[in-house]
């Protein structure tokens, strides 16, 4: 553009509207005469004290502005600007300006149509550029409509409910300027806060949006299972998943993982539900957190953060919290976002001014001195558990530990077998902190008693994060040092062969070869009879229980002892 042209649009900051007019028919002859020069659509953003805070050469959607840069942003009241916006083309405002003044939550749009001629008076106004004016705005219809349906959404669902919108017939710029904004915007925001206050739910539970992202990489079935599993997740750690959208590219955006449109559909998606967190069905590097929350509006997080969130939630012994504690540190020092020189410390004295030791390098130290005494604490406690198992090697007192995947039913089991009294719940994670118990078995052919121990221990995870695996070594030793292995399956769950393959390439992990496992099939009240013929013909020498209806229990107790006697002899 030319120096003058640009000179043009800078003084258009200097023009100021009055507050309770939506434009001024001088300034509307003025941004098109200026589009009519450049030849090309021109917005202009303006406050509710009439001031120019915003000037774009554009559409509505090239121009907008980003959610986390806007004055005010939720779904109960309006952003508090206006756009004023010229089009090349005489048509009423299309979608891709509609969908912008939503995500904008804009008090009004206007678009102006040029003529693409017209004349400067003397003393420099500009008239005749504009042909017509349209004037947009949302309805209260847009808020939240899809909350008062009872009908939970399924996963796969992508329709979502349009925003409602109001576009004016076209007007001239005269009726255009008798338009009461203040009038408008005080009836708007009356019914969004009416609506908001009416369909408001439980305040204590996040209202979730997933979001999931198939590549070449995965199958669908194993994709659907992801975002199954993903919600299933959230419920657990408390939230509501309200919509899930999905996008199915070749390869992860590098900025924002979805595409730039998915983008838009996500922010309008959580504009429209009352959304206030966005769940990824994938870990998120620090940069794309923060391009999403910049274009989104509201907080995004990945699968990770909501595992450690439940880990949080569920850890009740010292342990546990410490080794959860570790996790969440080493997850959220990467992520710290500083804010330039406002964050700086300065000085009060000669040779001490200037930006400092920013805050961000503050918490940054901090978190990773806390780190660094977790990691010591952690070493303590995988000494103390080895002392532990040290004694109980020494008694001769044999040991088994319980592993799977979250939700098998492994605390189920444990109450089944030693009348413990562990918590158990539909639900995954349900048990963080590891229990021990004595049991007595058969041994040998005079079937005469011997006791063992056998240990519960925390569910394992697709894909568990790195963070979990290195703060949960000393928890996860007790599977390394057992003597054998109790690979609990439930056969109910329609990925139970995935699970299987996720559990042993967790064990093949380890740094320590774990001992001999053996494969139990839980919940088989809950199979159809194809699967249980299937696992019978895939794992000749499983073992087949229900945990919770006590089925097959003295079989596992036979088999248990045959396993722990080859698990003795082959030290």
């Amino acid at each position: 553009m030319k120096s003058s042209q640009l000179k043009q649009l800078q003084r258009l900051y200097h023009q100021r509207i009055p507050g309770d007019r939506i434009t001024t028919p001088d300034f509307s002859q003025r941004l098109a005469a200026i589009s009519t020069e450049v030849n090309q659509p021109v917005c202009a953003y303006i406050n509710r004290r009439g001031q120019v805070i915003r000037v774009g050469v554009g559409t509505p959607r090239q121009t907008q502005i980003p959610p986390m840069e806007l004055p005010r942003y939720g779904a109960e009241r309006l952003s508090g600007i206006r756009c004023i916006a010229t089009h090349l083309k005489p048509e009423p405002p299309n979608e891709a300006a509609l969908t912008a003044m939503a995500l904008q939550r804009l008090d009004a749009l206007v678009v102006l149509n040029i003529t693409g001629t017209g004349f400067t008076r003397r003393g420099g106004g500009a008239t005749g550029y504009v042909k017509e004016a349209y004037l947009a705005h949302l309805t209260p219809q847009e808020s939240r409509t899809l909350i008062t349906s009872p009908a939970a959404p399924k996963i796969g669902e992508s329709q979502i409910q349009s925003p409602s919108w109001n576009i004016s017939p076209p007007l001239d710029l005269d009726d255009l300027a008798d338009q009461d904004l203040v009038d408008l915007v005080e009836n708007l925001e009356a019914e969004f806060q009416r609506e908001f206050i009416a369909q408001e739910v439980d305040a204590d539970h996040d209202r979730v949006l997933i979001v999931g992202l198939m590549t070449s990489e995965i199958t669908p079935l194993q994709f659907q299972d992801n975002l199954v599993e993903l919600a299933r997740l959230v419920d657990t750690a408390g939230g509501d998943v309200l919509q899930t959208i999905q996008q199915k590219r070749s390869r992860i955006h590098p900025q924002t993982v979805v595409g730039e449109g998915k983008v838009q559909e996500i922010a309008l998606t959580a504009q429209t539900l009352g959304v206030n967190l966005v769940v990824f069905d994938r870990d998120l590097s620090p940069s794309q957190v923060r391009n999403l929350e910049m274009q989104i509006g509201i907080r995004v997080v990945d699968r990770t953060e909501v595992i450690l969130d439940i880990f949080a939630q569920r850890a009740q012994s010292r342990a546990g919290k410490l080794q959860v504690e570790l996790a969440q540190l080493e997850y959220m020092q990467p992520r710290l976002a500083g804010r330039g020189r406002t964050m700086s410390r300065l000085g009060g004295g000669i040779g001490t001014r200037g930006p400092g030791e920013t805050k961000l390098e503050t918490e940054r130290r901090a978190i990773g001195q806390r780190i660094s005494r977790l990691q010591k604490e952690v070493t303590q406690l995988q000494a103390h558990r080895s002392r532990l198992r040290q004694r109980r090697q020494h008694r001769e007192v044999p040991s088994v530990a319980l592993v799977g995947y979250t939700n098998a039913g492994k605390s189920t089991l444990l109450n089944a077998l030693t009348n413990a009294e562990v918590y158990t719940a539909d639900q995954l994670f349900a048990t963080l902190d590891p229990t021990t118990r004595r049991l007595v078995i058969p041994y040998g052919e005079t079937n005469e008693h011997q006791e063992i121990l056998i240990t519960d221990t925390v569910g394992f995870i697709h894909e568990l994060p790195a963070s979990l695996m290195d703060a949960f070594r000393a928890t996860l030793e007790e599977v390394t040092e057992a003597d054998a292995l109790l690979h609990l399956v439930d056969l109910s769950h329609p990925a139970w062969l995935r699970h299987i393959r996720s559990v042993r390439e967790i064990l093949a992990q380890m740094p320590i070869t774990p001992g001999p496992a053996l494969v139990v099939f839980n919940k088989i009240d809950q199979a159809n009879s194809e699967t249980l013929a299937l696992a019978r013909e895939e794992f000749p020498l499983a073992v087949f229980i229900s945990a919770s209806q006590r089925l097959g229990l003295e079989t596992l107790r036979q088999r248990l002892a045959k396993l722990i006697e080859y698990a003795v002899d082959s030290q």
